[in-house]
């Protein structure tokens, strides 16, 4: 099949390779099943300690993402110094480039340190969605700000910042041509006739040419089309020899960043992905110089981090190696280079690419049409998450608040699961009537385990009560819940969306007030978690409302889950807490019903 960039009528067809390594991922554990015994009296405790097992599993055993991600195929091989770097998708022909005739310096001696000292001119762009500042050295970005996205959670608070490594330390981004390894146009100034680019809503695209005539002879042009309402940017490189000798070389593309201290999101992932073979991959790089490959059909690469995402998608896609490194001062950087070309007399050869650099949003990373969109990724949940999410996003079109769209999609996934709940509690209330007899075969047949069992499941059949049936109907929802966990923890349309009174950011944890002094199990800011409070205190009025285990010691322990479960609550977002304390209180409501029925 072959590919046309929008804006481009000729097709085009590129490949690359690299002389790096990706790193082999770890996989997430599956989640602990706790096993229930049917016969015993103690599945309703069992269950309810098994779904605090999970949810505390998923928020305190998830591995640690600040600066490192975790990732798939591992080998350990040494980066070559010579390409640039930063996250990035592309792909490639696994074809070694080789270097020109002549030539005999290493990767290890080209692109070290910052750029070469040349004249360098800013240009300053801004549409509807960014405002961006290329440099015509390279040339490259200097700097790429999101409108719509600020970094807290006040007007006052700077725009958000795509480019993370200093300008001096190298370029965040490179796409280049020359012998394999090095980047002979890295440091090069190139010629543009524009200063300024300003794009209104609904304009046409507009293309930013940069040209340059390389020390090998080459004539680069490379042109970034701006499009006015949309975050992707397409690049083209056109290489041409107008010498009489025939040269060789290869395309190679880098993208280069330096994550954050700390991550913010409660399930994202923060490093480099690549959508490879189809799967969706993550690359852990744990130790400064630590280097690995990825080989394999290469859709896109990019580096993410909690809310955004940069990536940048060689056209069309190719099988390729990536080569992904850490560096001594944390950067993250990824290079792809293309297979050898051989430059006749004359002869030109094109490369097209696609960048993104812009928020981890469904609807934008769509308008790519490259299948950006899998970055939005919900793990083992993922099948269920993003129908929720097209819902939740669905309702807030009609209520423009996130708030009250959590609310109607938990009112509508209760009323989905209502059938199943109502049995549940149905079944823990027979089961609670027979309390007393299944005390007096216990000890009736305590030292014979067996005829115990016996006379327990001889006891169900005669009252057509299934031990089962108050803990199987629950189970089938975790899924659903693990989803909305998922999508409520870490989707950027809750990120500085308000809901009403004090709750000014559903993705932040809910605090009344800001205390100076700390408070035990709070992550700061210190305040009253009055939401969390209040669904402590539904978590605490529904156990009341629901059948208990005869064994006084396990309702002792019961009664501590919803002080477990509120301690728990205390940090995580008010849009997670929220959605929980709705659900008790229609769990609450139907409950009632039941309880009046004799």
């Amino acid at each position: 099949m072959v590919y046309r960039p929008r804006g481009i009528e000729s097709p085009i067809a590129y490949g690359a390779q690299s002389d790096l390594p990706f790193h082999e991922g770890k996989s997430r554990p599956d989640l602990l099943k706790k096993r229930v015994d049917p016969m015993d009296k103690r599945t309703i405790l069992a269950f309810a300690l098994s779904f605090a097992v999970l949810l505390l599993w998923s928020f305190f055993a998830a591995p640690p993402k600040d600066q490192n991600p975790p990732g798939r195929p591992r080998a350990s091989v040494k980066a070559p110094a010579g390409t640039s770097s930063a996250p990035l998708p592309e792909k490639a022909s696994p074809a070694p480039a080789p270097a020109p005739v002549g030539s005999n310096q290493t990767p290890e001696a080209e692109s070290r340190g910052p750029l070469s000292p040349v004249e360098e001119k800013e240009i300053r762009v801004e549409t509807p969605l960014y405002k961006a500042v290329f440099s015509n050295v390279g040339p490259t970005l200097k700097s790429f700000q999101l409108k719509r996205y600020r970094r807290e959670n006040n007007p006052r608070s700077p725009l958000i910042e795509m480019v993370s490594v200093p300008h001096e330390a190298g370029p965040c981004l490179s796409v280049d041509f020359g012998p394999r390894g090095r980047n002979p146009a890295g440091s090069t100034a190139f010629t543009t006739d524009k200063d300024l680019i300003n794009l209104g809503r609904g304009s046409e695209p507009e293309d930013l040419t940069f040209k340059a005539l390389t020390k090998e002879g080459l004539t680069i042009t490379k042109t970034f089309r701006l499009y006015p309402d949309e975050y992707r940017i397409d690049l083209t490189v056109t290489v041409e020899n107008p010498g009489g000798t025939p040269l060789d070389g290869n395309f190679s593309a880098a993208l280069r960043a330096l994550p954050p201290g700390k991550k913010k999101g409660y399930y994202s992932y923060v490093g480099l992905v690549g959508l490879v073979d189809g799967s969706l991959e993550e690359i852990e790089l744990d130790d400064p110089g630590e280097a690995k490959e990825l080989r394999g059909g290469i859709r896109w690469l990019a580096y993410e981090d909690d809310y955004f995402i940069s990536a940048l998608i060689p056209l069309p896609e190719t099988n390729g190696v990536l080569a992904a490194r850490k560096s001594k001062d944390g950067v993250l950087q990824v290079v792809h280079s293309g297979p050898a070309v051989t430059l006749t007399p004359s002869g030109r050869t094109t490369a097209h690419y696609a960048l993104y650099f812009g928020p981890r949003d469904l609807e934008q990373l769509k308008k790519v049409e490259l299948d950006l969109d899998r970055a939005v990724n919900f793990g083992w949940t993922d099948i269920i998450a993003r129908p929720l999410l097209y819902l939740l996003r669905f309702f807030y079109n009609y209520t423009r608040n996130y708030g009250v769209a959590i609310i109607i999609l938990t009112i509508l996934i209760k009323i989905i699961f209502w059938p199943l709940t109502h049995k549940s509690y149905k079944s823990m209330k027979e089961m609670q009537k027979l309390q007393p007899r299944m005390a007096k075969i216990r000890e009736k047949y305590k030292g014979n385990k067996e005829q115990m069992n016996k006379e327990l499941m001889a006891l169900y059949k005669t009252y057509k009560v299934n031990p089962m049936g108050g803990c199987l109907p629950m189970i089938i929802q975790i899924p659903v819940f693990f989803a909305l966990f998922r999508i409520l923890g870490n989707a950027i349309e809750l990120r500085h969306a308000p809901f009403m009174l004090w709750i000014n950011d559903l993705s932040a944890p809910d605090r009344l007030f800001r205390f100076p002094f700390e408070i035990p199990f709070m992550s700061p800011p210190y305040g009253i978690p009055i939401l969390t409070l209040l669904m402590g205190a539904s978590m605490f009025i529904q156990q009341k409302m629901t059948p208990t285990p005869g064994d006084p010691t396990q309702a002792k322990v019961m009664m501590f889950l919803p002080l477990i479960f509120t301690v728990m609550f205390i940090n995580f977002p008010s849009g997670l807490v929220l959605y929980w304390l709705v659900n008790n209180v229609l769990s609450i409501g139907q409950q009632y019903r039941i309880n009046r029925k004799k």
